[in-house]
């Protein structure tokens, strides 16, 4: 059976260059002053959804991601690695959101989508470490889910069986199609991008990267590209285009609120070094439990 699968993924912030600057005073995250990366595991989500369709001739792959134009470059990357499309939710009534206002403007989009037999995405961001997004979008869609994924082993009969990653083991569970999957980081690692793949792809453009490029009256370099190929077209939508309410959008629509922000420097002088010894270990279980760190 052939599939149309959605591939929910995320442009993140690379928390491994986090700085003074990495915060705003609101408590939302200064994008602007950190790189941006793909989401670890929506790359491990990628994989699974491009292993489906290599499986299953026919089936098709959709990126779909939220953000501001640059973002645009998650949907690229897709392309690159063998997705079949992509669409980019940009809109300035999108900012600021949390994982509700998240989840509902993703839920808005995969409607006007249409179709679809399997929603993927990674487990969590590492930018919020919340994994709610995925679970709060088949709640709103009404669909059933599955978390913690590490393999998809099986899609037949209008059902899936996948092997999914617990604390304390590893259980396969099945479920019926239209279903909404998370994956782990330790699901297997995505393939790299496909040399002719990022030959045809590498020009494509959203509409805002294209304005930023011709904002001081440049011309667009291979405009004509864009007329006889549209394939290089990325799709953006705004609130409006999804039917959104934009009180439930960006941060008018998030109850989330952030009111503290501290940043805690740990000096040289309180690092200690441990041996693998069990005295050393023994000692420092007793310390964690002391000053309840554990327990």
């Amino acid at each position: 059976m052939s599939l149309k699968i959605v591939v929910l993924a995320k442009q993140v912030p690379d928390t491994r260059c986090v700085g003074k600057d990495a915060m705003n005073a609101d408590g939302t995250i200064n994008r602007s002053a950190l790189p941006a990366i793909f989401n670890p595991e929506d790359l491990n989500a990628l994989e699974q959804a491009l292993r489906l369709k290599d499986a299953h001739p026919g089936s098709t792959v959709t990126m779909l991601t939220m953000g501001p134009g640059r973002a645009a470059e998650i949907i690229r990357e897709g392309l690159y690695r063998g997705a079949d499309n992509g669409y980019l939710l940009t809109d300035r009534a999108f900012a600021g959101a949390d994982t509700l206002a998240t989840s509902y403007a993703l839920a808005t989009a995969i409607r006007k989508i249409g179709e679809y037999d399997i929603i993927v995405g990674g487990r969590q961001a590492i930018d919020g470490d919340t994994a709610q997004v995925g679970p709060q979008v088949a709640e709103k869609l009404g669909l059933p889910q599955i978390t913690y994924v590490e393999e998809i082993q099986e899609v037949k009969d209008g059902r899936i069986r996948v092997k999914r990653h617990i604390d304390g083991g590893v259980e396969t569970v099945e479920g019926p199609l239209p279903i909404v999957l998370t994956v782990n980081g330790s699901a297997a690692p995505c393939r790299p991008r496909n040399a002719k793949l990022v030959q045809k792809y590498k020009r494509a453009l959203g509409a805002q990267e294209k304005a930023a490029i011709t904002k001081d009256g440049a011309e667009l370099p291979y405009a004509s590209l864009y007329e006889s190929r549209p394939y290089l077209n990325i799709t953006e939508w705004t609130v409006a285009d999804v039917n959104g309410d934009t009180k439930q959008c960006g941060l008018s629509g998030s109850p989330t609120k952030v009111k503290k922000i501290e940043n805690i420097i740990f000096q040289a002088k309180e690092s200690k070094t441990i041996t693998g010894s069990d005295a050393d270990v023994e000692n420092l279980i007793v310390e964690l439990l002391a000053n309840h760190t554990i327990g």
